[in-house]
């Protein structure tokens, strides 16, 4: 069990960061990869990422994810401070909370899809079936195929239902239609939509196609290691009405 940590955080935001800096290298050879980044993200909400590369965004969310530590601020998840955690603690907080889908699908061969999805929902505590992970995604009559049976979308969508099949209360996703046309790449948007709405799971997607921010609730334009710009979308597009 993660460890309450004393700071009290507002409820209605899943994620509050403080002048979050992260460098890379010493003295003149010094990087920035994130310059004081200061955010908040309501629960719930479907945020997009966007921004050049080198801009911060994988960082960001790697950072956000337990993946990787900052070199300077806070970052408080329902109240508790994942910046204090140790290697254990992180763990927990990615086996217990957290879906990963990424640009490449990261899906072990000689596994069928449902084989791949319980993967997850062995060490998941409260895991949905892989059946109906599949079936959320709309693969339901793909589960015994492997991935050499299946289009690059449908990969995809397999990484999502792995990633959900946990109920995960927050979904991060590395540019996931980065590989795919841009019919194919809706269909994947459609099953990350539906996964927010369905699961109440706080979404954030990292991509360089500017369309797809009109199907978030908020967007985050990041440059030179800083968000530069927030807005919200009053009336979050479908993935269908996308113009890409």
């Amino acid at each position: 069990m993660i460890p309450r940590m004393p700071e009290n955080n507002n409820p209605d935001f899943a994620f509050h960061a403080k002048g979050l800096t992260k460098t890379y290298g010493i003295g003149q050879s010094m990087v920035y990869a994130l310059r004081g980044v200061d955010l908040e993200v309501p629960a719930g909400e479907l945020v997009v990422l966007l921004g050049p590369s080198g801009s911060g965004k994988s960082t960001l969310l790697n950072i956000l994810g337990g993946l990787d530590f900052p070199t300077e601020g806070q970052v408080y998840f329902d109240g508790q401070e994942l910046t204090a955690f140790d290697d254990r603690h992180l763990t927990a907080y990615r086996r217990e909370h957290v879906g990963f889908v990424f640009q490449f699908y990261n899906l072990i061969p000689s596994l069928t899809a449902r084989e791949n999805v319980m993967l997850v929902t062995e060490i998941a505590e409260n895991p949905m079936s892989p059946e109906q992970a599949l079936e959320m995604v709309g693969l339901g009559q793909r589960m015994h195929h492997f991935p050499a049976q299946l289009s690059g979308g449908e990969q995809q969508r397999v990484a999502i239902a792995r990633a959900i099949a946990k109920q995960p209360r927050v979904l991060f996703c590395d540019e996931p239609t980065g590989a795919l046309d841009s019919k194919t790449g809706i269909v994947v948007l459609e099953a990350i939509a539906r996964a927010n709405r369905d699961l109440d799971t706080t979404t954030m997607v990292i991509t360089h196609n500017a369309g797809i921010a009109d199907m978030a609730d908020r967007v985050l334009y990041m440059a030179d290691g800083q968000i530069q710009e927030t807005r919200s979308n009053e009336q979050p597009l479908k993935p269908t009405d996308l113009s890409w």
